[in-house]
């Protein structure tokens, strides 16, 4: 894998085509990467005690290292 941790990247296919990022996280097993503010999902969380509320979490999910070029 040449993508490593701290590595800027640009996205070069799927819905954040043409956005850069940070590489938070490389996972090479899987030939995927985690990078900031890239592949966001939204988790839905369940109160966890009774006084507190659910909430929408913001997630960064994994791409694949095909859709990133190293800049």
């Amino acid at each position: 894998m040449k993508i490593k941790k701290d590595d800027k990247v640009k996205i070069i296919a799927g819905k954040d085509k043409g956005k850069t990022g940070k590489v938070l996280r490389a996972i090479p097993k899987r030939d995927q990467l985690i990078v900031e503010g890239i592949n966001i999902k939204k988790r839905h969380q369940k109160p966890t005690k009774s006084n507190q509320k659910g909430q929408i979490l913001d997630k960064t999910m994994p791409i694949h290292i095909s859709n990133a070029k190293k800049i």
